[in-house]
């Protein structure tokens, strides 16, 4: 944080000229220069600094979540090729098991009805 500036030469003037001796002007000026040395304050150069930090990471987290955007892009496309293919094998499964009931239960008819003819 940047420091406050105090002209401790104006205000021992200020206070010599409001009636208060010149050691104790002195005194009270270095006290509140002090003082102001001490405190932690921010100047507008320190909020523009800020500022400028905060538009920075909003800059880099805006760009984040584009490549987090695009990444959750190219996932549900391949997520959805892959259900394409799931489904078609389902299909297949299908065909394959309808085949096999269908054999199955000619076997069944043939077994019924060559004995009983």
């Amino acid at each position: 944080m940047g420091q406050v500036a105090f002209d401790t030469l104006q205000a021992s003037e200020e206070l010599e000229t409001a009636g208060i001796s010149r050691e104790q002007a002195k005194a009270i000026s270095l006290v509140v220069r002090k003082s102001h040395e001490v405190a932690d304050v921010a100047n507008k150069a320190d909020i523009a600094e800020v500022k400028r930090d905060i538009a920075d990471v909003r800059k880099a987290l805006s760009a984040e979540i584009a490549d987090v955007r695009k990444d959750m892009q190219l996932v549900r496309k391949d997520l959805q090729l892959e259900m394409a293919g799931i489904r078609s094998e389902q299909k297949l499964i299908r065909w394959m098991l309808s085949a096999g009931v269908l054999g199955i239960f000619s076997l069944v008819v043939k077994a019924f009805l060559v004995t009983a003819l």
